[in-house]
């Protein structure tokens, strides 16, 4: 099962207003957030400091996913 946090206000305004600006609902927004930010993040150093080794096949920061 996926951890789900809760967005602060903050976080839900700002999350909002991308979607606007992209034009898609929040859920899609928010996964292109996530695209976009993993693809700017030096995926060894997510790998090394990593906790949780058994998602590896579908973790964005893989290399070979």
């Amino acid at each position: 099962m996926a951890y789900t946090p809760e967005l602060s206000q903050q976080e839900s305004a700002t999350l909002r207003r991308i979607a606007w600006a992209l034009d898609v609902p929040m859920t899609e927004a928010m996964t292109r957030v996530f695209e976009e930010i993993a693809g700017r993040i030096d995926g060894r150093k997510v790998c090394a400091s990593c906790k949780d080794k058994t998602p590896c096949a579908v973790c964005a920061f893989n290399p070979n996913a």
